[in-house]
């Protein structure tokens, strides 16, 4: 199954335009125009940001929310569910994970170094298995085998050993922040805008769908709030990506984007 990607404005333009339309039919089933946000938006706020969206260019996301606050944790650890998907002889990371504290990484890179921080308040259970497979090696020498230049979804997509966009661990785990957030809401935005610097899990369009790879974010994307935050690229790598990236992309890639024209290979992470 290919991991799933940012949602493309013009796509999020035609599913508000067709959840509009079906709003007598389908009798609220789109909550895009009644009750409140997590931010507390009212119904005449939330019936503007569908409107604005139809008819903004793909470069416009001031109609769309940013990412909800991080919730307090409520314990030093949490425990962490980790599902075989296919045998691949990768073991899983431990169960438990702290919520407090930050890890800083540095990819290797070919077109230099891309240092991250990593934070356990943000998705404890992301960061340990980030790290855990970083410690043992899997992350070195695979590619960001995918680079979405197109506004509203600057990113590159890393982390498949296989490179194809379909590979991982052999296993999946749980969303963490900001997916869980929206939890027990009356309003699920269709979008919201995850900053220019994130580190976020790919997945595979399903919940709890997480193993390895994971999106770079070159600028501020709209992405559905399906994608669990687990850090940040620290100020030195991003230049790094930007000039990578300024090659730009050869648009194979049906899901938006394609194969990067300067490659990025992870060659170690420490």
């Amino acid at each position: 199954m290919t991991l799933d990607t940012p949602v493309r404005p013009y796509l999020i333009r035609l599913v508000l335009a067709a959840c509009v339309a079906a709003v007598p039919v389908l009798a609220g089933a789109c909550s895009a125009d009644t009750g409140t946000d997590s931010s507390g938006r009212t119904a005449p706020s939330l019936a503007a940001e569908e409107s604005s969206a139809r008819g903004a260019p793909p470069g416009d996301m001031s109609v769309f929310p940013p990412l909800p606050a991080v919730p307090p944790a409520v314990a030093s650890t949490v425990a962490c569910t980790f599902s075989e998907r296919e045998p691949s002889g990768v073991t899983p990371p431990p169960s438990t994970a702290s919520t407090s504290g930050v890890v800083n990484l540095v990819l290797d890179t070919s077109a230099g170094p891309v240092p991250l921080v990593l934070d356990r308040a943000l998705a404890p259970c992301t960061v340990n298995n980030f790290v855990s497979l970083a410690e043992r090696g899997f992350y070195t020498g695979t590619s960001c085998h995918r680079l979405s230049n197109d506004p509203g979804s600057h990113l590159y997509q890393c982390g498949d050993p296989s490179g194809t966009g379909t590979g991982g661990p052999g296993y999946t785990f749980e969303d963490e922040y900001p997916v869980r957030s929206y939890d027990g809401e009356p309003y699920r935005p269709l979008a919201v805008v995850y900053p220019r610097g994130t580190v976020a899990m790919a997945n595979a369009g399903v919940a709890n769908s997480n193993g390895s790879q994971f999106f770079l974010l070159l600028g501020d994307s709209l992405l559905r709030p399906d994608y669990s935050v687990f850090g940040r690229v620290a100020d030195a790598g991003l230049p790094v990506l930007d000039a990578a990236a300024a090659a730009g992309n050869d648009g194979t890639n049906p899901l938006g984007g394609g194969a990067p024209i300067t490659p990025v290979t992870i060659t170690a992470v420490r």
